[in-house]
């Protein structure tokens, strides 16, 4: 697991019913390709999020799947609508194994 790995998420606390709303996130990652050498000439093994899901209550809103042409830092911004109040689960997973988790819970107004 790498130390400077930081997700970072973006809910509206509220919402009404029904409401299209905008989620926003971003994982600090340097996301080497596998693709590249080092000063003396051995390939810099591959290093990625190679998957984000985001759920809203055990239900899944958005499934990516992630190659090495993703930029570092990978930025995700994509709409839900919520029916309910209740908590947004964000997840990636890299490929040393380690999953980098955050959530965040909605109200409806």
């Amino acid at each position: 697991m790498a130390n400077d790995v930081k997700p970072r998420v973006k809910v509206p606390k509220s919402a009404k019913a029904g409401e299209a709303i905008v989620l926003k996130t971003l994982i600090s990652h340097q996301m080497e390709s596998g693709q590249r050498k080092d000063k003396d000439g051995a390939v810099i093994p591959r290093s990625i999020i190679n998957r984000f899901t985001c759920d809203f209550n055990g239900k899944n809103v958005i499934d990516v799947t992630m190659e090495p042409a993703i930029s570092t830092n990978p930025y995700f911004e994509f709409e839900a609508v919520v029916n309910e109040a209740g908590e947004f689960k964000f997840t990636w997973y890299d490929d040393d194994g380690s999953v980098y988790e955050d959530s965040k819970p909605i109200e409806i107004t």
